[in-house]
C-alpha cells in the first residue's frame, strides 16, 4: 500500500477545514487542523508532515508571517489558500517560499491535483536536476556563501539578493553550462505553480543580471537562449 501523507491545514475557516479535511480523507490522507496562525506555526514544527495548507488572511498571524517562521526552520512543502490571487500575494509567497497557491474559491478536485503534484515534485527530481552541495560558489569573479546567502563582488563589496534571487541564483550555480526553461527554473526554485509565475521568472531573471552587472543585451553570465530558456555561461567552482 502507498504510505499515508499527513496534512496539516492552517486556516481559521472552520467550516472551509472540515470540508476539506473531509475531503482529503476519503481520498486517503491524514489530516490535522490548526485554526489560527500561533498554532499553525507550533504544530508545524512539531509535526512530521508531507505537506501544508496555509491560509493567507488569518486574523492573529497572518500567512506570509506563518510561512516565513515555518521557512526558518522546515523544507516542508507549503501550499497556500488565498482569496486575493493577485500576483504581488504570489511573488510575496515565492520569495518566502511557497510551494504552490491555491485560490478561493477552489474546486476540490483541482486542490487535489494541486496537492499530489506538489507532494510528487517534492519526492525528488532528476539526478540530473538535483542540485550539488557547497558552502562556497565562485564565478566570473564573485562568490556566493550558500550558508550566509552573501554575494561578494569581485571588488568585495557583499551585494544583497533576495530571497527569490538568492534561490534563482543557486539554481544556475547548480546547473551551469545547461540551458533551463521556465518550467525547470520553476520546479528547482521549489515554487510549483508554473502559470501566473511563468513570466515572474523572466523579471526576476532581469534583476539578478543588474545584481551582477550583466547587461541583457551583451549577457556573459546568464545568457537567453531564443525560445529555450537560460543558460548560466561563466564558469563555477565550488569549495
Amino acid at each position: 500500500m502507498p504510505p499515508v501523507h499527513r496534512i496539516l491545514i492552517i486556516d481559521d475557516d472552520t467550516e472551509l477545514c472540515t470540508l476539506v479535511a473531509r475531503f482529503l480523507n476519503d481520498e486517503g490522507f491524514d489530516v490535522d487542523r490548526a485554526s489560527d496562525g500561533s498554532h499553525g506555526i507550533e504544530r508545524a514544527l512539531c509535526g512530521s508532515y508531507a505537506l501544508i495548507m496555509l491560509d493567507v488572511m488569518m486574523p492573529d498571524v497572518s500567512g506570509f508571517d506563518v510561512l516565513r517562521d515555518i521557512r526558518a526552520h522546515a523544507r516542508t512543502p507549503v501550499l497556500m489558500l488565498t482569496a486575493r490571487g493577485d500576483t504581488h500575494d504570489r511573488v510575496r509567497g515565492l520569495e518566502l517560499g511557497a510551494d504552490d497557491y491555491v485560490s478561493k474559491p477552489f474546486n476540490p478536485r483541482e486542490l487535489l491535483a494541486r496537492v499530489k503534484s506538489v507532494l510528487r515534485r517534492s519526492r525528488a527530481l532528476p539526478d540530473n536536476l538535483k542540485p550539488r552541495e557547497a558552502s562556497l560558489i565562485r564565478f566570473a569573479g564573485w562568490a556566493l556563501d550558500t550558508a550566509t546567502r552573501d554575494l561578494l563582488s569581485p571588488d568585495g563589496v557583499v551585494v544583497a539578493l533576495s530571497g527569490t534571487e538568492f534561490k534563482l541564483l543557486h539554481v544556475f550555480l547548480s546547473h551551469p553550462n545547461r540551458i533551463l526553461n521556465r518550467d525547470q527554473l520553476i520546479d528547482l526554485m521549489l515554487a510549483r505553480d508554473a502559470g501566473p509565475f511563468d513570466r515572474a521568472i523572466d523579471v526576476q531573471v532581469s534583476r539578478l543580471r543588474h545584481r551582477l552587472a550583466d547587461d541583457a543585451r551583451e549577457a556573459s553570465i546568464i545568457k537567453t537562449v531564443r525560445g529555450q530558456g537560460y543558460v548560466f555561461a561563466a564558469r563555477v567552482e565550488a569549495a
